[in-house]
């Protein structure tokens, strides 16, 4: 079985996380990662804070603090953040520590020694009233190809198209709105990627047949427009210092470093915890290694094109990515979300308002895979209602409730399978297969839409079997049925547990267990039904979930402000 190495798009670290943001890359990372842990793989995930840039440097501006503490302050503030959405990162790093400078210098030097680096003078934005240099994100106006008025000068993402800040029409400065600006030339050096594009192509043919069209079409566009050498340094204080001659007072651009901070960020999990393998193991010497990387589209471009381009030209063996999930925008109501305009949920207030698998389950649902997807209060009241409180959850509370009135709190004995049971049974089995079919592929839209069938299921045979009724004329037939019902519900707990971990713990707390660490490793229905045996005692519980009322949604939506374009 070969090793399964997850990593996520490195959030900057003066972001404030949104449900956009969860559900573009983190989320869906954290649910394939445990997926496959449960399945029995090895899987090393690995997250961090994306560290570098202006935007570190204006936000301890503005914060009045030294940029260093202003980034560990919000790393930890980031922590917390994903720790509370149950992200079960096997550790979380940051692309400013000493592990990514070593690698990012090894990196550099081999491209450097194998004539991938070249020296360009350059011309940059030069804000006079702010008195710096501006970093391309930093600069915005309307895009030159699409149009969109809010472009940044690094890349517009309403076309996905990479610019250069002096493509811009009517360009200003994003700090101080200045449009007081002025081109000054500065020498830089550049990444050589036309010289790199055959190598690059040859790999990316080989992905053309698996990789989800979000990320390989944005691969392709790049490439039939034609690649250009890219700027990796800039007039910047924090960051890495260029260790090149001439180059001492420069450091490199933050989309140079942050990439390498995967490799980085593995090196300084492997250096802290001393009982861990070593970094090589999932970077280089790679042969049983199958790389996932999550990307919103906005990150495909530098992951598909860029990050490679940069490992391929070291002529080194760094592993480099087998598949990349990449996924399209959640807006919210519409429109986009911003902190400032109090409009949008952000991860951090989300979980105040409901348990984190609320939101785990109904992102996951609706994740935007090929298109982009609008979150709304009335779409997740009524996933909530109808899925989680109305199809699992009562069913939950319905079974146990039932056969603790009726049998007591314990485990009725199983009996002999009818007709009845043989139909869930198979019925069962086919949407599991397609539910690991689909988990595997990483579709999670189509695992989700199998995992509620499979919760349906269970609805439907205790409908369709009526304990209620037939315990009046033989209750050993009745407490088999509810024996049916109550191993069902350890099933739904270990299949909703990738998605779902706090939930399915609480439905197994139950019956006094513990989710096994691989228990969906040769998962089999047949075995399955028959786990929770006849005599174990069991507690009623609170119930899983609540409904949302009307009157919620509405304080809700004017708590988090409504849409706007």
């Amino acid at each position: 079985m070969p090793k399964i190495l997850v990593t996520s798009a490195l959030p900057y670290i003066n972001g404030v996380p949104h449900l956009g943001h969860m559900v573009g890359c983190l989320l869906p990372s954290d649910v394939y990662a445990r997926f496959m842990r449960m399945s029995g793989y090895e899987v090393l995930y690995i997250v961090g804070t994306d560290e570098h840039g202006t935007t570190s440097e204006v936000g301890a501006l503005k914060e009045g603090m030294d940029v260093a503490q202003y980034c560990l302050m919000n790393h930890q503030r980031h922590l917390k953040t994903y720790q509370d959405f149950n992200l079960s990162f096997d550790f979380f790093g940051r692309t400013s520590s000493d592990q990514n400078k070593e690698m990012t210098y090894q990196i550099f030097e081999a491209l450097d020694k194998n004539g991938f680096i070249e020296e360009r003078t350059i011309k940059q934005i030069y804000s006079i009233d702010d008195q710096m240099f501006l970093a391309d994100r930093y600069i915005t106006g309307t895009c030159p190809y699409c149009g969109y008025d809010k472009a940044r000068g690094d890349q517009c993402e309403n076309c996905t198209k990479v610019l250069e800040p002096t493509d811009l029409i009517n360009p200003k400065s994003a700090i101080s709105g200045s449009a007081h600006l002025e081109v000054r030339e500065s020498k830089h050096l550049f990444l050589n990627l036309p010289k790199i594009e055959p190598q690059l192509r040859e790999w990316l043919k080989t992905k053309e047949a698996y990789w989800p069209d979000v990320a390989y079409s944005i691969a392709l566009k790049w490439l039939k427009e034609g690649l250009e050498p890219r700027c990796i340094t800039r007039d910047l204080k924090w960051g890495f210092p260029v260790p090149k001659k001439g180059y001492e007072d420069k450091v490199f651009y933050v989309w140079f470093d942050a990439p390498i901070g995967y490799i980085g960020i593995t090196k300084q999990w492997a250096d802290e915890k001393p009982d861990s393998r070593n970094w090589k193991d999932w970077w280089q010497e790679d042969k049983d290694v199958y790389y996932v990387e999550f990307m919103g589209k906005d990150n495909v471009p530098y992951h598909a094109i860029t990050f490679p381009a940069t490992l391929l030209g070291t002529g080194e063996n760094y592993k480099k990515v087998d598949y990349l999930k990449g996924c399209s925008y959640l807006t919210y109501e519409g429109g986009k979300f911003s902190k400032s305009e109090n409009r949008g949920v952000f991860a951090a207030d989300a979980v105040t308002e409901f348990a984190p698998d609320y939101w785990r389950y109904f992102l996951m649902s609706n994740i935007p895979e090929s298109s982009d997807t609008s979150f709304t209060f009335d779409l997740f009241a009524g996933v909530v209602n109808k899925d989680l409180n109305g199809v699992l959850g009562n069913f939950v509370s319905r079974v146990l409730k039932m056969t603790a009135s009726k049998l007591g709190p314990q485990v009725p004995e199983s009996g002999t399978m009818t007709e009845l049971e043989n139909n869930l049974l198979k019925s069962l089995d086919e949407h599991i297969k397609l539910y690991f079919k689909y988990m595997n592929m990483l579709e999670f839209r189509k695992a989700l839409n199998e995992l509620r069938a499979i919760w349906v299921e269970g609805n439907n045979y205790i409908t369709a079997a009526e304990p209620w009724v037939v315990i009046k004329q033989d209750e050993k037939r009745a407490g088999a049925i509810l024996n049916v019902c109550i191993n069902l519900i350890r099933v739904f707990a270990v299949l909703s547990a990738p998605v779902m971990p706090e939930t399915a713990q609480k439905m197994l707390d139950a019956f006094g267990l513990k989710l096994s660490s691989e228990s969906l490793k040769n998962f089999d229905i047949n075995v399955e039904i028959k786990a929770l045996k006849g005599g174990m005692p069991f507690e009623v519980g609170n119930t899983l979930f609540e409904r949302i009322s009307p009157e919620r949604i509405v304080e809700l939506k004017a708590k988090y402000g409504s849409a706007q374009s």
